[in-house]
């Protein structure tokens, strides 16, 4: 919530959208697990869980409602091979998937729409976040961009699977 409040993320500052600029620096740098021609995903700076990730579209644009069709269809490919990529790898009892379109609606970076990505496992909701307002992720960021690249750059690559067709 210290982010939010602080308007780090507010594009209305002259240094411009955070998620337009985050997408013209090295994957390394930017944590960018990988490409797509009209989104990209990265490691989330501020994670609820270790391997939150964020699907967002390269064009600046504040509504899901204002992507293009070939956005959309994207930004849905680069979910499911996130998804798939973190229940490989770290063994993920589910995901909460979502957009928080607006302020209003919790958006840190209400004038670039993008997509969380959350692995879950059962038992992982603890009193930390409740009682000291701390989150305890056991890895640093950049650890966990080297472990997982390597497994988004081989499924990017893999020919797209027809939509409910064998894994």
């Amino acid at each position: 919530m210290a982010y939010l409040e602080s308007g780090a993320g507010d594009e209305s500052g002259d240094g411009g959208c955070v998620f337009c600029r985050l997408h013209e620096l090295d994957d390394a740098s930017g944590l960018i697990l990988g490409r797509g021609e009209h989104a990209f995903l990265v490691l989330n700076l501020y994670p609820y869980a270790n391997g939150h990730t964020m699907v967002i579209p390269r064009r600046h644009v504040a509504g899901w409602e204002l992507l293009r069709a070939e956005e959309l269809a994207d930004l849905g490919h680069l979910t499911q091979v996130t998804v798939r990529v973190l229940q490989e790898r770290f063994g993920c009892d589910g995901f909460n998937l979502g957009v928080n379109q607006g302020r209003v609606a919790g958006a840190g970076i209400p004038d670039h729409v993008h997509k969380h990505v959350v692995p879950r496992w059962f038992g992982d909701t603890n009193f930390m976040p409740v009682v000291a307002q701390t989150r305890v992720i056991p890895e640093i960021l950049a650890d966990t961009w080297t472990k997982l690249r390597p497994h988004f750059d081989a499924a990017l690559a893999a020919k797209p699977r027809a939509p409910g067709g064998p894994g």
